[in-house]
């Protein structure tokens, strides 16, 4: 018996199955954040999610972070941007929204909106600010925890999917508030912001040697752009700040709920793992992990030895139509092994967190490019799921609720 054959026919480790469809379909629900490594259907299976949520009454907006243009694709929409577009969905009784981050479009709604239009327009028309606002590590982060906060705000949905980045970055906007306040209590930023405190003629002779020094090194220009975009951000950054640290705790109040999404591979699972002890450490609700495209047997009565055997017998058996059933046979044993192989990863993942709770969801037969595509997996997520891949009942978990 080959090694593939043994594995498949060994017993194989039970995790708790997710409810995703309770967890859409209740109320108390109001935010479901999905993430996980790069290619694993991550924003197929938010996309998936909002559309089944909608289906079901919710009025929801899916928010993506990812700046690839695949949920627009899938949603029928020629593209997205950072306003939700209503998504035509016909007959359902709730409705599905759908918008991308744009981080500057983003971060020129927060100066606007939390400066007089003086300021505003000097921040705006600030080079600093513009290369900041477009370019700078972490502001991606920063306005994805701003507009979240605006969208829960507003109260004009009742069920937010945020669709994160394809990458271990997927949760840096958990430290959106701690690294703003690191900025902000920088000893560069205070020195830069000293002089429009005190005004210039009260400035020590340490700033002013260290205006010199710093002056050489970027340019006059330079320091004086960063030093007048500092002075203009000098109140505002304070109250985005408070922001964010409110949007961070909005997030780990009841309500909230992550979604871990991963492939039935190696290093998906590895990724996953890395979340849900992210999650974990930070404190944040986690609802369980997707298995995305699994490739499950059409049955599990005949294993994956028993059908190499038989395909064995039934090629000396001979007969017209011999050389067919034993192919068949063999097609069998690999997607049996195969679904083995899965299973046995995906036990490892259980091994390591037997709390966390798990769904499958089985491959598509092709790309997933429209709404009856996001439909059919819709019902693979949150549809009745009784079955493991080898046809084990196993039972139903919908997370409890925090106090």
């Amino acid at each position: 018996m080959s090694a593939a054959a043994a594995a498949a026919d060994r017993p194989r480790r039970q995790a708790p199955a997710m409810d995703l469809g309770a967890l859409i379909a209740d109320r108390e629900t109001r935010i479901v954040v999905c993430c996980g490594a790069g290619g694993v259907g991550k924003t197929t299976t938010s996309a998936a999610l909002a559309l089944a949520a909608a289906e079901a009454g919710r009025t929801v907006v899916v928010l993506t972070i990812d700046p690839a243009r695949r949920l627009a694709q899938s949603l029928g929409l020629v593209e997205l941007d950072n306003e939700p577009r209503r998504v035509d969905v016909p007959g359902a009784p709730g409705e599905l929204h759908a918008m991308m981050l744009d981080m500057k479009r983003t971060f020129d709604d927060v100066v606007t909106a939390h400066s007089t239009p003086e300021r505003a327009q000097a921040i705006l028309e600030n080079p600093f600010y513009q290369a900041l606002s477009s370019s700078f590590s972490g502001t991606q982060e920063y306005m994805a925890m701003e507009k979240l906060g605006q969208l829960r705000a507003s109260e004009q949905w009742d069920l937010i999917i945020v669709d994160t980045p394809p990458s271990r970055s997927a949760l840096d906007f958990l430290d959106a508030p701690n690294r703003m306040s690191r900025f902000l209590d920088g000893t560069m930023i205070r020195l830069l912001m000293a002089p429009s405190r005190t005004g210039f003629k009260f400035a020590s002779a340490g700033f002013l040697l260290f205006s010199r020094i710093v002056s050489k090194i970027l340019g006059g220009q330079l320091l004086r752009d960063i030093s007048a975009f500092v002075a203009a951000l000098d109140t505002m950054f304070g109250g985005f700040r408070e922001r964010a640290t409110a949007t961070y705790e909005l997030l780990r109040r009841p309500g909230t709920w992550f979604v871990v999404v991963a492939s039935p591979e190696p290093d998906a699972l590895r990724e996953a793992s890395y979340f849900v002890d992210r999650l974990s450490a930070e404190g944040m609700p986690l609802a369980g992990l997707v298995v995305n495209r699994t490739h499950p047997p059409a049955t599990a009565a005949l294993s994956a030895t028993r059908a190499e055997g038989a395909a064995e017998e039934v090629l000396e058996a001979g007969g017209p139509e011999s050389e067919l059933a034993a192919a068949a046979l063999r097609v069998h044993a690999e997607r049996m092994t195969l679904a083995a192989r899965e299973q046995h990863l995906a036990d490892r993942f259980t091994s390591a967190h037997p709390e966390v709770a798990v769904r499958t969801v089985p491959a598509a037969a092709g790309d997933v490019h429209d709404l009856d595509g996001l439909r059919v997996m819709g019902e693979a997520l949150t549809g009745p799921d009784g079955d493991t891949p080898t046809g084990t009942p196993r039972t139903r978990v919908l997370p409890a609720r925090r106090g």
